[in-house]
């Protein structure tokens, strides 16, 4: 009987885990630590959508120093599959838009511009509310000036407090 009762008992948190490896936080809020961009870290916020583990993330980048002022704000849909136990992998389109000022060289460029970005990463579901993430978002700028005319690839390290 006492071994009837482990074996349930197992099976039982082993179902209750395999399900839980599935699933996807409602929200998550933390930062997407990057450079390629120039941008460093950005605040980024993740919703899961009704669809099968899918979400949206939006993150807010800055820059403030001698040669930029800038900022830009980025909307991604991403497609969520499941490799093993809380590790899934990712990938997404998106867009976004911003305001850039170059200081540089004396010739002071402002402007809006908009970007197109895609996005491909993998993540680790922690027991505790925490995910990690580690993604590539390359992103291709349009605005008149050569400043954000260009490709840009960013790779990232994301912190994440899901609730």
């Amino acid at each position: 009987m006492k071994k009837f009762f482990l074996l349930a008992a197992f099976t039982t948190v082993a179902a209750f885990t395999g399900v839980k490896a599935q699933e996807i936080a409602e929200n998550a809020i933390g930062l997407r630590l990057g450079g390629g961009s120039g941008y460093g870290a950005e605040v980024s916020y993740q919703r899961a959508t009704g669809s099968n583990n899918n979400r949206l993330e939006f993150d807010l980048g800055w820059r403030n120093d001698n040669s930029f002022d800038s900022f830009k704000v980025v909307g991604l849909y991403q497609w969520l599959w499941n490799l093993e136990d809380g590790f899934n992998w990712y990938a997404g389109a998106g867009a976004g838009v911003g305001n850039v000022n170059d200081k540089r060289d004396g010739e002071y460029n402002d402007g809006a511009f908009l970007l197109v970005a895609g996005n491909l990463g993998i993540e680790y579901n922690f027991d505790i509310p925490l995910l990690l993430s580690l993604d590539i978002r390359p992103e291709i700028g349009f605005n008149d000036y050569d400043v954000v005319d260009s490709f840009t690839p960013d790779i990232a390290l994301g912190v994440r407090y899901q609730f």
